[in-house]
């Protein structure tokens, strides 16, 4: 798999213009977006990631063979500026109202943490969006099985259309063969993620 970070993007008029699918990864800050793209990749440096939460301030493409993987601004992160936000917010607005090549949407929930309100407002919204969503639960290595069981079960019963979860762990490489094979059909168009 040719695997590469492309651009990042601060302006919509950026926005790359070859037509191919794309898959937005979203998630609270320090969710492990980044260390997840590199175990996605098999690249140790390809996303670089950061101790300091809400680092990735624009749209991060990364090329993964015949499709982009667009890293979006971590949410939940309160110490940028007032106009950085509503910048950034301007940003990914537009790209999700107007983005005729976004395929899927990804949102990554830390494992360890179940129902944080950040997490709880983005899953509502994906609820009644028109673009197929899924979930990841990350950081699994660091909690018991029947601790994630309860998770997804929380999930299951709070989202009715979460039905695509997937478990994985960056540190071991737990549930990313299976993910990256998931993008790859999505991107095709011959998988079926949930959707509105």
């Amino acid at each position: 798999m040719i695997t590469q970070f492309i651009r990042s993007v601060f302006d919509p008029k950026e926005l790359p213009t070859d037509g191919l699918p794309e898959i937005a990864l979203i998630g609270r800050s320090n969710v492990g977006k980044s260390s997840l793209i590199n175990a996605l990749a098999e690249k140790k440096e390809m996303a670089r990631t950061s101790s300091t939460p809400g680092k990735t301030q624009c749209l991060n493409y990364y090329l993964f063979d015949h499709f982009y993987l667009v890293d979006m601004p971590g949410y939940g992160f309160a110490k940028a500026s007032k106009s950085s936000r509503f910048q950034w917010a301007g940003l990914i607005d537009r790209y999700f109202m107007s983005r005729i090549e976004l395929r899927a949407i990804g949102i990554l929930i830390d494992a360890r943490h179940i129902g944080l309100e950040n997490d709880k407002l983005v899953l509502e919204w994906l609820s009644v969006q028109e673009h197929p969503w899924f979930i990841v639960l990350t950081k699994v290595d660091k909690v018991k099985q029947q601790d994630i069981s309860a998770h997804e079960k929380y999930l299951h019963e709070e989202f009715e259309r979460a039905k695509v979860v997937f478990k994985t762990s960056s540190k071991d490489g737990k549930g990313t063969r299976a993910l990256r094979e998931f993008l790859q059909e999505q991107a095709a168009g011959t998988s079926g993620a949930t959707s509105g």
